[in-house]
């Protein structure tokens, strides 16, 4: 059930409801999101007071630390309520220099699903992506075999429901022609808009689509219109990029990430913002400009 206390309502992710309002728990590690963070107890503080706030959707990866935000969801929230669904990825790894090299053959597939299973402290993961592409994006190329073994794993009982992240469109047809899958999880935000007929076409299958870097990542989002439209409202253009993707499609799950409490109220706050159709005109034009085709 959704939360009155978190914006956006709820959708189905797959066979669980979830509210729109998740979290991210990418922040929670050390620095370039490696080692543990400066502030474990301030770390276990705000999962702690997500799900308190309504989240029932949170995002992490066996990469994070690596396995560091993992380790403190579970000690977080171990038995977890029935109400929250944890989101994970496989198909990369961390390396010594703090690099995302690719793991996608079957083998390291089953090691890091096996690895997420122990350290998240669970018998079946609620969901899994697999992560295609590299650090720089979504690459050309099929995902038959990674993707064919994480079906394997999910008929083993392992796995409950499939996602695809990191991926172009055609990538994800292809893993729709293998087996469902109740989500997408790409770069989007008002700067990028590049998946823009993928969202639409997604959301009317009922399927999610979960934006990472929803408010530009490590180079937060810049624009005039953005900050124009943020005074206009008496809010901060964070909140305003939080708000729009709320209202851009009803299938986008957003988890923003903070380590701060206080940081994950505003988020929620902000998010809740009421847009007019006026800032909506004017927003869509920051990444889509004026007689560009969608998607």
């Amino acid at each position: 059930m959704s939360s009155p206390s978190l914006p956006g309502g709820a959708w189905n992710l797959g066979d669980s409801t979830v509210n729109r309002f998740g979290y991210g728990a990418m922040q929670l590690a050390g620095p370039w999101v490696m080692g543990p963070p400066a502030d474990r107890e301030g770390a276990l503080a705000v999962l702690r007071a997500a799900v308190e706030i309504g989240v029932t959707h949170i995002d992490t990866s066996i990469a994070y630390g690596p396995r560091v935000t993992n380790d403190i969801i579970r000690e977080a929230l171990h038995p977890y309520p029935p109400s929250l669904l944890v989101a994970t990825k496989v198909g990369g790894r961390r390396d010594a220099q703090g690099g995302w090299p690719t793991a996608r053959r079957p083998e390291e597939l089953r090691e890091q699903v096996l690895d997420s299973l122990t350290t998240l402290g669970v018998e079946s993961l609620d969901l899994v992506y697999l992560r295609m592409g590299d650090a720089q994006g979504p690459r050309a190329a099929s995902l038959a075999e990674p993707f064919e073994a994480l079906v394997a794993l999910q008929k083993e009982g392992l796995v409950r429901q499939l996602g695809v992240t990191n991926v172009t469109a055609e990538q994800v047809d292809e893993a729709r022609a293998i087996a469902p899958i109740v989500s997408v999880q790409n770069m989007y935000n008002l700067a990028h808009r590049h998946d823009d007929a993928l969202i639409d076409r997604l959301a009317a299958d009922g399927i999610a689509y979960v934006p990472f870097f929803p408010l530009g990542g490590f180079t937060p989002l810049q624009s005039d219109a953005l900050s124009a439209v943020a005074a206009r409202r008496g809010s901060t253009p964070m909140a305003v990029a939080l708000a729009w993707l709320l209202h851009r499609s009803p299938n986008i799950l957003l988890i923003p990430g903070t380590s701060k409490v206080a940081h994950l109220r505003e988020n929620a706050a902000g998010a809740a913002l009421t847009l007019a159709a006026e800032d909506l005109d004017e927003l869509d034009r920051i990444g889509r400009p004026t007689g560009s085709a969608a998607g």
